[in-house]
């Protein structure tokens, strides 16, 4: 078994501002609704992903796309449908991140990606992120989404990684903090949008990353004794 310690992060939502670049996508094709229809993409995102399960990251982004042009009554070219996917690589990073992961890095910690993604989009993402990432584990090399626990195992397993090393950080209550929990992996809730949610499913719940290396410390320490 490794005997590194590991910071896994989900990718958008977490590090990336995944609802500012599906809004603004949406908005390029039917202008004055990417608001709007945000959570209406939202509820059909994770419906693709638990039907087709081995599609790639960039297919679901355009079949869920499709679902909520169709449930809105909005007419979308054929080009129209892959906007979410060709805009991913300039999606924002939030502000905080980048001076989060150089602490934990500084501090010690291998970093791993667990992302809802696949290995181009990802590729496209982390020069953004600009910070090295010791490992990534892509919904295609896991073959399946979150909140299914493939992305965790497969981490667990492939890296040799023990649970008592092992800090899982990241803002989806639904895709993130209900797996880890059912697995019991140390994690910290980035509570980004202030959403409801029982803060006791979380070894700590910040809104966003700043001081993280302080928080993974404190909760590694208390979690292990």
């Amino acid at each position: 078994m490794s005997e590194k310690r590991w910071v896994t992060f989900d990718c958008f939502g977490t590090l990336v501002d995944w609802r500012h670049g599906i809004a603004t996508g949406i908005e390029l094709v039917a202008p004055g609704k990417g608001r709007e229809l945000l959570d209406v993409y939202n509820r059909h995102e994770p419906r693709v992903q638990r039907e087709h399960p081995s599609m790639r990251y960039g297919d679901v982004l355009t079949e869920a796309l499709r679902r909520t042009a169709a449930e809105a009554e909005i007419d979308l070219l054929e080009d129209d449908a892959r906007v979410l996917t060709a805009g991913i690589p300039f999606w924002p990073v939030f502000p905080e991140v980048r001076q989060a992961l150089r602490e934990l890095r500084e501090a010690g910690w291998n970093l791993a990606l667990l992302t809802n993604c696949d290995r181009v989009i990802i590729g496209e993402t982390q020069r953004r992120l600009q910070v090295r990432f010791d490992a990534v584990v892509t919904a295609e090399d896991s073959g399946a989404y979150k909140p299914a626990h493939h992305h965790f195992e497969y981490f667990e397993e492939s890296l040799g990684v023990t649970r008592d090393r092992w800090v899982h950080v990241a803002q989806s209550y639904f895709h993130d903090m209900v797996p880890a929990g059912e697995l019991d992996i140390t994690r910290v809730w980035i509570n980004r949008l202030d959403v409801s949610g029982a803060p006791s499913i979380a070894h700590a719940v910040r809104p966003d990353l700043s001081d993280l290396a302080a928080t993974v410390a404190e909760v590694h320490r208390k979690r292990n004794g």
